[in-house]
């Protein structure tokens, strides 16, 4: 006979079962085989995950520069660091879906893995920026950038491990129908482990000095460590019999596997469209706030302001993309419609220069927040109902290995695309009409408005084969298997 869950306290039921729905978005996402508050525990690995990309470029990016007076290639080669390690997310998935346990887990081992690697990481980061800056007492500079290295890279390491084996746990025991509200719930909360860790660091950190870097870096490793421990505790049910299925009929190899994912041509359709999209809104992060400060004459508190318009235009998009999802419409098409709204944002912040205007700069980003947040959550969506069987973990790992690294490297071409335009207009290569600081910032939101046009482009063929496909889509799914050869 199974052992009844004690009866929680009435307040706190009241608070779960009334407030929380009310007030939280996207709380409908629960359902009687994930209860809101399972549901919340799953979620924290996004806040854990928000929290440490913020420390690592925001507040560690900024306090490296200026307060230990890094230079900012070494600084940008850090934090890139990270980078490197997305292409193997596919590897990470992969190798979450085939493990073998003795008590019959596959993700929570993973989620376990990539937590310590986020704590080792962190837990040696602080000392290395010290001996980097020469603030060790030996003054070993070759040790402080070994050191420093590593810190980043097991961090970058922990992150990809940690989000690709908590959103596959997500995929495993969601129901299919409540899907796109979770993935929209897990996005929230990874905007509250950014935004929210962020503002903690600045304010920890408003009156700076070594020590205290140390101990909110320390802070945040153990902090990792408990969220992660809370969301995993519980969530994946046991399966002995997993490991001896495995040994009978063994797993196709990760060559072989993905020889016959990718072989497909909307397996290769899907990822490209995913890395033109990202890549398409990406570019600009590293020039939003330099463009309007520089060329619209906003001040610092306006420019602060615009992460915040972008990150309340991607909000929005969660809460409309996971009513719309969650009542039948194709993700694809929710995509598509993503990246139409990235165009009239990217041209009212192109065009905002030569208006001379602040509101056409605002609007704009408010629409390329809601474009990104659209595109990210519908794609996100996709992966997740993939038709790949047990397999979750691979596609979605396909699915951050290409998002990942297509942000990465948007990110650094965004500012090497704004340096070199910005440099050759000042030559008056360009001519004398633009010679202008705009003509940097715009040659990179141009580029941005050729991605998205090649990433409708890559889209809309993927839409086609789904709705040609003989056999009859269920509503809001999306699978590979759907697909004609």
């Amino acid at each position: 006979m199974s052992r009844l869950r004690p009866p929680l306290p009435p307040a706190l039921e009241h608070w779960l079962c009334v407030v929380v729905p009310r007030v939280l978005p996207f709380a409908d996402a629960a359902s009687k085989e994930l209860p809101l508050l399972r549901l919340l525990r799953l979620s924290l690995f996004q806040v854990s995950v928000g929290m440490a990309g913020a420390l690592l470029v925001g507040t560690l990016n900024r306090v490296m520069i200026v307060e230990l007076g890094m230079s900012a290639w070494l600084v940008a080669l850090m934090v890139s660091l990270p980078i490197l390690v997305a292409p193997f997310r596919t590897v990470i998935g992969y190798r979450s879906d085939i493990h073998r346990s003795a008590i019959g887990w596959r993700r929570v081992p993973y989620l376990w893995m990539g937590t310590f690697l986020l704590f080792a990481g962190f837990s040696i980061m602080p000392f290395a920026l010290m001996v980097l800056t020469g603030q060790g007492e030996l003054g070993l500079a070759w040790v402080g950038h070994v050191a420093a290295a590593l810190s980043f890279l097991l961090v970058g390491l922990g992150i990809h491990i940690t989000q690709t084996a908590g959103l596959a746990l997500a995929t495993d025991i969601a129901p299919e129908a409540v899907r796109p509200r979770v993935v929209a719930l897990l996005y929230v909360l990874l905007l509250v482990g950014m935004v929210g860790g962020g503002l903690v660091f600045s304010a920890v950190l408003e009156d700076f000095s070594g020590t205290r870097l140390i101990q909110l870096v320390q802070g945040v490793a153990v902090l990792t460590v408990v969220l992660n421990v809370i969301a995993s505790w519980k969530q994946e049910a046991r399966d002995p019999d997993r490991r001896r299925r495995l040994d009978t009929s063994p797993p196709l190899p990760f060559a072989a596997h993905w020889d016959r994912f990718i072989r497909r041509p909307a397996s290769r359709r899907f990822l490209w469209t995913v890395g033109l999209g990202t890549a398409a809104f990406n570019m600009q992060e590293i020039v939003l706030e330099p463009y309007g400060g520089e060329v619209l004459r906003l001040s610092v508190g306006q420019t602060s302001a615009l992460t915040a318009l972008l990150a309340g235009g991607s909000l929005a998009a969660f809460a409309w993309s996971a009513r719309w999802l969650s009542h039948g419409h194709d993700a694809l098409r929710m995509a598509g419609l993503g990246l139409l709204m990235g165009l009239p944002g990217f041209s009212l912040v192109l065009f905002a220069a030569p208006a001379d205007s602040a509101w056409m700069f605002r609007m704009g980003t408010v629409l390329v927040g809601f474009g990104a947040g659209l595109f990210a959550v519908s794609t996100l969506t996709a992966a997740m109902n993939l038709d790949v069987q047990e397999h979750n973990g691979f596609a979605l790992g396909a699915w951050g290995a290409v998002q990942a690294t297509a942000a990465g490297v948007a990110i650094g071409l965004g500012g090497a695309v704004r340096d070199a335009a910005a440099a050759m207009a000042a030559d008056g290569s360009f001519g004398p009409t633009l010679q202008h600081p705009a003509t940097g910032y715009g040659t990179v939101y141009v580029i941005e408005l050729l991605l998205l046009f090649l990433a409708l482009i890559s889209l809309g063929p993927l839409v086609r084969m789904r709705t040609r496909s003989t056999e009859p889509a269920q509503a809001g799914k999306f699978g590979l298997a759907e697909f004609p050869g």
